[in-house]
């Protein structure tokens, strides 16, 4: 975590605390709870558990990535947080998300990609100011995004993330564990202002990986690029997953790399620079 991210999508991850607790199907093999509970011993998983916070070295990071991202006279994009839910109501998460808002308008070379199982949170969480409609977003450097593993969350959450102005609206279908047809999402006219009737900008598509990883039909992520393609969002394949991965001969039983991945699902596609 932190600089240089393993993560195919983004180039840095941060989080302002760790923990959460499981909201739907996506978190049945959470990957952050079993880095954090099983790998490392945190006991900070759960509604009535603790989180862990951070120190100011932590917090000062991203300052430092800003600062090499306006030298190179680039944007570099910063995943929040993969070991949390930014939009996890509770009380004691609340000055550690002020300072998290206060932190990326001290960043404005760096685009936060915020994402949440909780969408409906965002118009009460995220500072007011943001959410002004009109000719463009009032922060440009922010990302929303939310999980939406199959039909039925797809349904229930992306209407809530168009409910706030974004610079860039992108959706993680990971774990991919159904088919979702996104019609009626690729637009939000009349929600708010028409400067925003835009919808979707980016899906992320991937398998599971873990214990007991759940298959993904690659019809499924076909069906899914072709959405991209034909509505004009930008498409990102990250992962097959575990049980897809070794169906293929790509990889063995242990994650061990045997081959190529199929060409289809090497694709990897960023979306255009949006405003800034």
């Amino acid at each position: 975590m932190g600089k240089d991210s393993a993560i195919s999508w983004t180039h840095h991850t941060f989080n302002p605390w760790w923990g959460c607790v499981e909201v739907s199907p996506a978190c049945d093999n959470c990957y952050a709870r079993e880095l954090a509970v099983k790998r490392w011993g945190f006991d900070i998983w759960g509604k009535d558990k603790p989180r862990r916070f951070f120190t100011d070295k932590h917090w000062n990071e991203p300052i430092k990535w800003n600062t090499a991202a306006k030298n190179a006279k680039t944007r570099h994009r910063v995943f929040c947080a993969s070991m949390a839910d930014i939009c996890e109501d509770r009380d004691d998460l609340n000055p550690h998300r002020k300072r998290l808002w206060d932190l990326i308008e001290a960043t404005p070379d760096l685009d936060w990609m915020l994402l949440t199982k909780r969408p409906e949170h965002y118009r009460k969480m995220l500072p007011t100011h943001w959410q002004v409609a009109g000719d463009k977003p009032a922060r440009p450097n922010v990302w929303l995004g939310t999980t939406a593993e199959n039909q039925r969350r797809a349904d229930e959450r992306i209407p809530e993330l168009f409910k706030v102005p974004a610079a860039v609206y992108w959706i993680s279908a990971e774990p991919l564990v159904g088919p979702i047809d996104f019609s009626g999402h690729w637009s939000r006219e009349g929600q708010l202002s028409s400067a925003f009737s835009r919808g979707i900008d980016w899906i992320i598509v991937g398998g599971e990986s873990g214990e007991e990883p759940r298959r993904m039909d690659p019809q499924w992520a076909r069906d899914i690029r072709k959405q991209c393609q034909e509505n004009g969002a930008a498409f990102h394949f990250k992962q097959k997953g575990r049980i897809l991965s070794a169906e293929m001969g790509c990889k063995d039983k242990e994650g061990k790399k045997l081959a190529e991945w199929p060409v289809e699902f090497q694709i990897q596609e960023f979306p255009k620079a949006l405003a800034v």
